[in-house]
């Protein structure tokens, strides 16, 4: 910094100083102002895009549920068809018809009850006695 020689350059100097000092304060408070601003507008934006970002993220959620229950039900698909492959075999459904009682032409059914107790008498016959 100079000295000042006279009276009128240190007026000068000092209202030099001074409206570079109004003018920092000028340029700062605008620069507060932009900058306020630009966060109003980013506040702005983020309420915009709340919901959609929120249904969208929610619906992705859902998704992957679904594409879940889809799978399952692919699988179970697959075993019922199977199960339908194999049930239509003249075997199985001889087979799943005699379970339920039926007969063929010409055979006699005969209903044998107490066959576990017979079983446990026959067993107890063979058995050796002490």
């Amino acid at each position: 910094m100079t000295v000042p020689s006279t009276a009128t350059e240190g007026s000068r100097l000092c209202r030099a100083n001074v409206s570079s000092v109004a003018r920092s304060r000028r340029h700062s408070r605008s620069v507060f102002i932009r900058r306020w601003l630009a966060v109003g507008v980013l506040a702005l934006v983020a309420l915009l895009y709340y919901r959609p970002l929120k249904a969208y993220v929610d619906a992705k959620g859902q998704l992957g549920q679904r594409a879940a229950a889809v799978q399952k039900l692919e699988l179970q698909k697959q075993r019922l068809q199977r199960q339908l492959g194999s049930s239509t075999s003249l075997s199985t459904l001889a087979r799943e018809a005699r379970a339920l009682g039926y007969v063929r032409p010409g055979e006699h059914l005969f209903i044998v009850k107490g066959i576990n107790d017979w079983r446990k008498r026959t067993k107890q016959s063979l058995t050796p006695r002490r």
